[in-house]
């Protein structure tokens, strides 16, 4: 299995990084949807649209909005899936009380130590401004942060991707619990 993580800012090139990543795996791809379509959101729609249109036809695609975990353990092992994203997935569970959240990220660690597929996960980053004044979006912020934290520092490669520019922060930096962990 290879885990790759491709982080970001809204706007920031994220999801196009990392539809770069899979056509050039060479595998076989399935792209793995979280979001929820709603009818009713035309602006959402139109977002959900544009992804489409870039992805290859040859792609299978797969509407995946909360059993996460099981899309990935069910995923051809010698192809490439792509998650785009785990910010929706994460706003899709937060009706989840936090023993069944736990549960969820249990399972989806699980999942993709198991796979033999490459992975490669789309993350928002969310906590780089004001810690929101609501609880539902301090709730939103820290389940996120917290699982990209982690599946950052159990990938293979973690990019960044800012203001359009890639960073390779496995090149760049070290896991934060590797140098918590020297004298």
């Amino acid at each position: 299995m290879t885990l790759i993580v491709v982080t970001g800012p809204a706007r920031s090139g994220k999801s196009e990084f990392a539809e770069t990543l899979a056509r050039d795996s060479g595998r076989s791809v399935t792209y793995i949807a979280t979001s929820r379509v709603d009818t009713d959101d035309r602006e959402w729609e139109t977002r959900i649209d544009r992804h489409r249109r870039r992805r290859p036809p040859a792609w299978e695609t797969r509407e995946v909005p909360v059993e996460l975990a099981a899309a990935v353990a069910a995923a051809d092992g010698s192809g490439c899936v792509l998650v785009d994203s785990l910010g929706t997935w994460v706003a899709n569970t937060l009706d989840r009380e936090e023993e069944d959240w736990n549960i969820l990220c249990d399972d989806l660690r699980h999942s993709l130590l198991q796979t033999s597929a490459t992975v490669i996960l789309v993350a928002e980053e969310t906590g780089w401004g004001v810690v929101p004044a609501y609880p539902i979006g301090r709730k939103f912020r820290d389940r996120l942060g917290m699982l990209v934290r982690q599946l950052g520092a159990a990938s293979d490669t973690t990019y960044a991707i800012v203001a359009g520019y890639v960073l390779n922060l496995t090149q760049l930096g070290f896991p934060l619990g590797d140098r918590l962990a020297k004298p």
